[in-house]
């Protein structure tokens, strides 16, 4: 039988969240390095990725760092170094986006480090994928717009690692096509610096100057979840399960990794007779349930999971706000000047309000507004607002709760630990700890009492062996065998025993690391890429990558757009998210007296103008470059 490891992938802003993603059930990290990743405010030193790689490997766990921004030619030979540094401290791959890292590996200046395709690199059909298998590669992030019959496609055709989002925010534009926030002021996403243009407030026109909608958060869409959705991408071949956040807090990370953890277990649980199994060693005891309801999140979608039908709106997008509603529990029922009720949500138990929690909702302006929780008087609720204040909710609005304090408090106490199993044999003089993965070590004691009380001794060795306290073990099974049949153990005090079990999973652990080395890269090579030209939107920004995409059979006739090269008519973003298709204005569907035809236009809240367009053939939507301001 095939072993068929499935990977929970998690996101560490720094050394502390990479051990707290561990300690939760991740198989493995993504971490930013000193420079050059995707999240410039996630950057982390050599020195704490290389105390993440030494706490991930006592548990088998891998830890991926990002190094996929797009880099000058300075910056190529810094990310060389780093690069270097990175294997000699044993980190586990290198995910990238600029195609003059291959170059480099090509040529024999990288060291043997596992080479990860960024989703930055636009991977959205089988051609893309097979063109990085080919060069060498081992993993490909794919795009996160794809189906999940588009994911079965793309694994079927290669047989590269796949690896897909399946939690989190969603960026709107194809990633690595994004040029908005650098156009508007200079920060590029491509740079590390992304501004989040896609959160802010547009107005959309038509080309009469009609406004179609006002101050909406038009490009901000709700997060992603594709809880529902695992086993059918394990089916569709994917091996690598992504969640996205390197600037969430603690307890989100505690709370999603949790929550994926109990899921990909029960799934490997089921079909362990299929040859599924733990990407990494060790369990979690966890001292709650996790609910990523009650973490950050601006409503949850499953994006284009199910492909698109063109016509039918996809309701994924949050006008109201780019902020956290939360969890949806209940009606505003009876509104007065200081307090108010709510009627929970049917069919679902009564939401507990406490002190302190955060409640939210759509005020009359289309704003999204929030309080704190003052008191709780029966089911009165008293908000924390200025004296002289009135509520603004009106009977009927939908009411979200965005902080449970309970839960929170609930999540930042945890002492859910993650523990490796180990089996204990105690033999004719010496010890015997045998982990999981059949590491053993083997520890002689002294026999020189026979116990007098075999029964209280054996109960002795047992009760001391099992006091893991904070140790990275939990015990399995404790046997006794002398000259191979099972016995009564000799005599010990039970500050031996103690001893014994301390040096056992110490050695243990010191085995674990000594016998870990990870995957190699193997050797890069040119192949042909999907397209014969290309143009900004190759992303190069540096000499080694125009020869790399040269060496693959691909002009590139234009340099990246943050090289300085004009703007002008040219797109800024290309998205699978179409604003027409959200407001049921797609063209294809609406009949002729609400067809709103002709160019549509963004304008933001400087009066920046953007012209809109739409590849209904492909069913995608573009933003251009400014028109007027």
């Amino acid at each position: 039988m095939k072993i068929k490891k499935l990977e929970l992938l998690a996101p560490a802003q720094n050394k502390d969240m990479a051990f707290c993603a561990i300690n939760y059930g991740a198989d493995s990290v993504y971490i930013g390095a000193n420079a050059f990743g995707a999240r410039k405010n996630a950057a982390n030193s050599i020195e704490d990725i290389k105390e993440t790689t030494e706490y991930a490997h006592k548990f088998g766990a891998k830890v991926y760092v990002t190094i996929n921004t797009i880099l000058d030619d300075k910056e190529l030979d810094e990310a060389a170094k780093i690069i270097e540094k990175l294997h000699k401290i044993k980190a586990d791959g290198v995910i990238f986006q600029d195609f003059g890292i291959p170059k480099l590996a090509a040529e024999g200046k990288l060291p043997d480090i596992k080479l990860i395709a960024s989703t930055q690199c636009d991977i959205r059909d089988a051609d893309k994928a097979k063109f990085f298998e080919k060069i060498g590669v081992k993993r490909a992030i794919l795009a996160r717009e794809l189906s999940a019959d588009e994911i079965k496609k793309i694994c079927a055709a290669t047989n590269i690692e796949i690896e897909t989002f399946i939690h989190g925010a969603l960026c709107v534009s194809y990633s690595g096509q994004c040029y908005l926030s650098y156009k508007i002021g200079g920060r590029s996403a491509n740079r590390g610096e992304c501004a989040q243009a896609c959160r802010k407030k547009y107005t959309l026109e038509d080309e009469t100057g009609k406004t179609i909608a006002k101050d909406k958060y038009i490009l901000s869409l709700k997060d992603f979840m594709a809880a529902n959705r695992l086993e059918e991408l394990i089916d569709a071949g994917v091996t690598s399960f992504k969640i996205e956040g390197r600037l969430k807090d603690e307890n989100y990370i505690k709370n999603t990794v949790g929550y994926y953890r109990k899921l990909l277990d029960k799934i490997i649980e089921k079909r362990a007779d299929e040859g599924f199994r733990q990407a990494s060693s060790g369990k979690v005891f966890f001292d709650f349930t996790p609910d990523v309801k009650k973490s950050f999140n601006r409503d949850f979608c499953e994006y284009f999971l199910n492909g698109k039908n063109p016509g039918k709106r996809d309701n994924i997008c949050n006008f109201d706000t780019p902020n956290s509603k939360g969890e949806y529990i209940g009606t505003a029922e009876i509104v007065k000047k200081e307090y108010f009720t709510i009627e929970p949500v049917k069919a679902a138990a009564p939401a507990a309000i406490h002190p302190q929690d955060g409640l939210c909702y759509i005020a009359k302006n289309g704003e999204l507004k929030g309080f704190l929780v003052n008191s709780v008087n029966k089911n009165r609720i008293y908000p924390n607002i200025l004296k002289d204040s009135t509520l603004e909710i009106r009977t009927g609005a939908k009411i979200y709760r965005n902080k449970d304090i309970e839960f929170e408090n609930l999540v930042k106490n945890s002492k859910t630990k993650r523990r490796i199993c180990v089996d204990f044999r105690i033999c004719d003089g010496y010890i015997e700890a045998v982990d999981e993965d059949k590491n053993i070590v083997r520890l002689e004691f002294d026999t020189s009492q026979t116990a007098k009380n075999p029964d209280i001794a054996e109960k002795s060795w047992i009760s001391s062996l099992n006091k893991c306290g904070n140790s990275d073990f939990y015990v399995n099974s404790i046997s006794f065998i002398k000259d191979g049949t099972s016995a009564k153990p000799y005599f010990l005090p039970t500050s031996k025993i103690n001893e014994l079990r301390r040096k056992a999973f110490e050695e243990l652990i010191k085995l674990r690391l000594r016998q870990y080395i990870p995957e190699k890269q193997g050797n890069i090579s040119a192949a042909d890429f999907p397209s014969k030209t290309g143009n900004y939107r190759l992303n190069v920004h540096n000499k080694s990558a125009e020869e790399f995409y040269n060496n693959c059979n691909c002009k590139v006739v234009e340099k990246s757009l943050e090289s300085g090269i004009s703007a002008n008519n040219k797109e800024l973003m290309r998205t699978k998210y179409c604003i027409r298709n959200e407001l049921g204005l797609c063209l294809k569907a609406v009949s002729s007296d609400k067809n709103i035809a002709g160019n549509l236009f963004l304008i933001d809240e400087k009066g920046a103008k953007y012209r809109l367009c739409f590849d209904c053939k492909k069913c995608e939507m573009s933003v251009l470059s400014i028109v007027t301001k």
